[in-house]
């Protein structure tokens, strides 16, 4: 009897495997080597139209900038022309084209120096010069600007590399914000403030360098046709070069991060600490300031005097409230050194914050004593009228009466429970009144006329008179 050979089957984990690589895989959409090659390097040129949409651009980031406004700097980014020699230079590390690179270069650095001669004029003549949050958000990157680059990056690459382009690339311009930090640097020349320039360009030249680094990933992936080096200790030695560009790049940023989150740790349990020792009955705080760079933490009271006992004891909590080295200053009302203008900003602060109810309670009553000046005004023209047309009329009472409405008697005990549970009494309503007297009983048709002419003075058929 012969023996039957069974091909082995695939396990679960296998067909899972290669279910996960098909749908991951980047070779599937991936277009023609050339027509990539074609892409990127007509994606450097700036040359044409190229160069006036970018001017356009930065003035309406500039702008953006200026008036502090989300909306209008993502649409300059949305028409940004400067992500193609980023990934130019991206492209042709990978691809080991020096001439590319050159090329790629030398077109971000004209279109960096057009960026920073247009929006330096800008700044330097717009009458607008405070320096607002989306500005002030450019000038201090940290290694979260890097992750959103590298990441950036990652997606422009692989949506430029595909057949179907898609909206990925104005995506990853809104992200990446490649303009405005070239505004504020540009900012920064108009007003001479060094400290926006440089950050602002480091921002810059985080967001070229990890897009860079991404493109260089994963074209290198994909493995187009490149050039090959003679001597392998050249493109060892590229490697090298792009990891210590890499890691120059970042080693600032992480340090940044680091200390942007401790400030940002040092503001909330400074507050807390506030917040939690100086909760007096008397006393009140009406300004704080947090200086984390120096550990300062300034109090200003106003209300009942604290003790100096008081004040030592409560600078003994810092460290075992995780705020250790801080030093505590409290201003109080009658101190020599208080400034004035603090203490009158925070009372200000103060009343707007507490007192809020009090004086819309003020305005509700102030608009009901108007109207009961207008009513008194109407009422005397009113009796003046009735005079006219009933002058048999005396003690004559024009004003306004409450009509409360009879409460429902329930059918059952049910009904009972029901309604003291659930049931809520309906507001009084306030009804013109006329109240008068009369030597002699009015005719039914002269009653019915004063009413008819009382409920169209005061606009309303709820009127009531009577009539003695």
């Amino acid at each position: 009897m012969g023996n039957s050979s069974k091909s082995p089957q695939p396990n679960a984990a296998s067909v899972l495997w290669h279910s996960l690589l098909a749908r991951f895989s980047l070779l599937d959409d991936k277009a023609e080597d050339g027509m990539i090659d074609e892409s990127l390097r007509n994606g450097i040129e700036l040359r044409g139209a190229t160069p006036w949409i970018l001017i356009f651009a930065i003035f309406i980031a500039s702008i953006g900038l200026n008036v502090n406004s989300t909306a209008v700097i993502i649409g300059a980014m949305l028409i940004s022309p400067l992500m193609g020699p980023i990934m130019g230079i991206g492209y042709g590390i990978a691809i080991y084209d020096f001439a590319f690179i050159r090329r790629s270069f030398l077109n971000l650095g004209i279109a960096a120096v057009i960026s920073l001669i247009t929006s330096t004029l800008y700044f330097a003549v717009t009458p607008l010069t405070e320096a607002h949050s989306e500005l002030l958000a450019r000038t201090s990157p940290t290694i979260w600007d890097v992750l959103i680059a590298l990441f950036g990056g990652f997606a422009g690459i692989i949506g430029v590399t595909r057949k179907e382009k898609s909206n990925v690339i104005p995506g990853v311009a809104i992200a990446t914000a490649l303009m405005p930090p070239l505004c504020t640097a540009g900012y920064g020349l108009a007003h001479g403030n060094w400290g926006y320039f440089l950050g602002a360009i480091y921002l810059f030249s985080i967001n070229c360098v990890y897009i860079a680094v991404a493109a260089v990933v994963v074209v290198g992936f994909l493995n187009p046709p490149h050039k090959k080096f003679v001597d392998p200790k050249i493109e060892e030695r590229v490697k090298r070069a792009l990891m210590a560009v890499v890691l120059l790049t970042a080693l600032p940023s992480v340090y940044l991060a680091y200390r942007l989150v401790g400030n940002e740790v040092f503001h909330n349990k400074a507050t807390q600490f506030v917040r939690s020792e100086f909760a007096f009955p008397k006393s009140h705080v009406i300004e704080i300031g947090i200086t984390p760079k120096n550990k300062h933490i300034e109090v200003t009271l106003i209300g009942d005097r604290l003790k100096t006992k008081t004040i030592e004891e409560i600078k003994t909590h810092l460290s075992p409230k995780g705020l250790p080295g801080a030093i505590l200053t409290v201003h109080q009302s009658g101190d020599a050194n208080l400034d004035v203008n603090v203490l009158r900003e925070g009372i200000m602060k103060e009343l707007s914050s507490k007192e809020l109810e009090v004086v819309v309670a003020k305005d509700q009553q102030i608009a009901q004593l108007q109207q009961q000046v207008v009513w008194s005004d109407q009422s005397n023209q009113l009796a003046s009228e009735l005079k006219a047309q009933f002058p048999a009329l005396t003690d004559i009472v024009i004003g306004e009466g409450v009509r409360i409405a009879p409460p429902q008697a329930p059918e059952t005990e049910a009904a009972v429970s029901s309604v003291s549970s659930q049931a809520e009494p309906e507001p009084s309503a306030k009804v013109p009144v006329l109240i008068a007297k009369s030597p002699r009983r009015l005719s039914r048709q002269d009653t019915e006329r004063l009413e008819r002419w009382f409920r169209a003075r005061t606009q309303t058929d709820d009127a009531r008179i009577a009539i003695n």
